[in-house]
């Protein structure tokens, strides 16, 4: 398992969608949000430049790398969603449970497929 600078700027971006998001959720806001439709567009500007920074091949054959792809596609839609309604909380929670799956699936599918890359049972296939 190797991390890259990848791995580690897309995960300090998830975590800037998460820690004001649980600010959000004990505080009712948060600077410069102030409603579900803000945390929305954070939600969706920052998760938009996760997936930017972290791409992985899109059409990757392996089922961890499109289980994250459809993952993100979920959160996409629900982002957009959340911020089209704007007053949702259901709508904002799951968007930002989406993003966390997508984000956790992301990083299983790379951290497994480097592994199984440069194990010895690979190469001797």
């Amino acid at each position: 398992m190797r991390i890259t600078y990848k791995d580690v700027v897309a995960t300090l971006l998830i975590a800037a969608i998460v820690v004001p998001y649980i600010g959000y959720l004990a505080w009712g806001d948060m600077p410069f949000i102030q409603d579900p439709r803000g945390m929305a567009g954070t939600g969706l500007a920052l998760g938009l430049a996760a997936a930017a920074v972290a791409g992985r091949a899109a059409l990757d054959p392996e089922p961890a790398h499109r289980a994250a792809l459809g993952s993100g596609i979920v959160a996409l839609a629900l982002g957009i969603a959340a911020l089209a309604v704007g007053t949702s909380e259901v709508l904002l929670a799951l968007f930002i449970a989406a993003i966390v799956v997508t984000w956790a699936l992301g990083e299983f599918a790379h951290t497994r497929g480097s592994v199984v890359a440069h194990s010895p049972v690979a190469h001797s296939a």
